[in-house]
């Protein structure tokens, strides 16, 4: 099934995302790798697709995991997390509709 993680940057976060970035992005590689990455990305802090120094609000990503308490152990070993980026961040079961 899949299941959506919206995580909530703490303030002023982009100095750790930078630090974190490459242990985050390889781990969203290898669920791709595995055919169970729907989709995942930041969330600007402005309306850009390159904020520069404003930096992101958050991430989400939707991906195939075998149960919600999959998941939320997935989210829970983000290296962002590790690094202090997310204030929070919320997992919860996805339906696809469309396209």
């Amino acid at each position: 099934m899949l299941y959506m993680i919206c995580s909530t940057d703490i303030e002023n976060s982009l100095p750790l995302r930078k630090e974190a970035r490459p242990a985050h992005l390889a781990r969203l590689e290898t669920l791709n790798e595995q055919g169970r990455l729907f989709v995942a990305g930041p969330m600007p802090a402005i309306d850009s697709d390159e904020p520069a120094e404003a930096g992101f609000t958050g991430s989400l990503v939707i991906a195939e995991f075998a149960s919600l308490e999959e998941a939320r152990q997935w989210a829970s070993e983000d290296p962002y997390v590790a690094a202090g980026v997310y204030a929070e961040s919320i997992v919860k079961p996805f339906k696809k509709v469309l396209p």
